[in-house]
């Protein structure tokens, strides 16, 4: 195998496939990345036997033929080159002649026939969406997935695609995030992508204006654009009736502006520590909302305005979960709706309903 081409496309191309290695893997060649040359491509694949990244740049292809490089070495070595152009030769026993400008690299190949096949998922296409509004609904929801390994379902994200709408939910049984948005679709599907796929899908996917095809069936879900192919492996299992533990209606509503009760959360969590751990007390009461927390470091009391209807109310939050919500709901003004001290707290926008957040509240010690 022999081609040349450009030393940045190259790098960027490893860079994004390279999300798909297997980190320190039993199996050699899944840190790799399998190469392959033919016409005047070249084919880059990385695959963890849970995700795979595909992608296809021009190159000047001498000798057609295929190889698996080391990710890391192949990586930090086009980052480091001087030159604007890299040329790779790859003999039969696969070792590989990597030079650009007075640079020359020799190093040890891995065979080609040990990198395993990909899936052949066989999915049905399902929606098209823009690169910027999947990034907008993954970021808005991905903070509220669970890391608990005991409930495989909910370390994922469920998507549910209808005919006229996408709906993304996200939950860890302290918070949950959905996200709805008018998106037409050509197939109806409900399934469950891995966090890390969702998450990485919003590293590919940068030009805004780009389409992602998602396809899916009931073992795999296909991500494509005219840049990178993503195949996942779905999570089984079943997700929670998330509409069962939305409140109806509500007791109180507060408007609350983001950055100022971003701000006065991070002043009454600087007594909050791993080891000295207090709910903050919340209340939502006329104009303002007051906070109060105590642990043996200090004592904190802290407002900032609000507008504030219906039952004055004191409730008790995990100040790192009520940041989450704020922080990923990227949001000038918020809606906090409170049915009592025990029931969760919807979190909404002022205006439409693209979004709903849910906060479990915490119970007082003294309760």
């Amino acid at each position: 195998m022999k081609f040349i081409c450009d030393r940045t496309t190259l790098a960027n191309a490893v860079s994004g496939v390279s999300r798909a290695v297997s980190q320190r893997s039993a199996i050699p060649v899944l840190e790799g990345i399998y190469m392959k040359a033919e016409g005047f491509n070249l084919t880059l694949t990385c695959y963890d036997l849970e995700i795979s990244i595909t992608t296809t740049i021009e190159a000047n292809v001498q000798e057609p033929g295929e190889t698996v490089l080391s990710a890391k070495l192949l990586s930090d070595m086009l980052r480091r080159m001087p030159s604007d152009e890299i040329q790779i030769d790859v003999n039969e026993t696969n070792n590989a002649h990597i030079c650009g400008g007075r640079t020359e690299f020799h190093i040890m190949g891995m065979n080609p026939g040990d990198f395993p096949d990909l899936p052949s998922p066989g999915t049905d296409q399902t929606l098209d969406i823009d690169a910027a509004t999947l990034r907008e609904i993954v970021e808005t929801t991905l903070y509220a997935v669970s890391t608990d390994e005991k409930r495989p379902a909910h370390t994922g994200e469920l998507l549910v695609i209808e005919l006229e709408q996408l709906t993304v939910v996200a939950l860890d049984g302290f918070r949950l995030a959905i996200i709805e948005k008018k998106i037409p679709a050509q197939k109806e599907a409900r399934v469950i992508i891995p966090a890390k796929t969702m998450n990485e899908i919003t590293k590919l996917f940068t030009a805004d204006e780009e389409i992602v095809h998602i396809s899916a069936n009931r073992h795999f879900a296909v991500f494509s654009s005219a840049q990178y192919t993503v195949i996942s492996r779905l999570i089984e299992g079943e997700f929670l009736d998330y509409k069962r533990v939305i409140p109806e209606g509500h007791k109180t509503r507060a408007v609350v502006d983001v950055r100022d009760f971003i701000s006065l959360i991070e002043r009454a969590s600087l007594i909050i520590t791993e080891r000295l751990k207090n709910p903050l007390r919340v209340l939502f009461e006329g104009n303002k909302v007051t906070v109060r927390c105590q642990t043996t470091l200090g004592k904190v009391v802290d407002e900032i305005p609000a507008e504030v209807e219906g039952e004055t109310v004191e409730i008790g939050f995990n100040n790192r979960y009520l940041l989450d919500a704020l922080r990923n709901s990227h949001a000038d003004k918020l809606v906090f709706e409170l049915s009592g001290p025990l029931s969760p707290v919807k979190v909404l926008p002022t205006e439409g309903n693209d979004f709903l957040f849910l906060v479990l509240p915490v119970r007082f010690k003294n309760e």
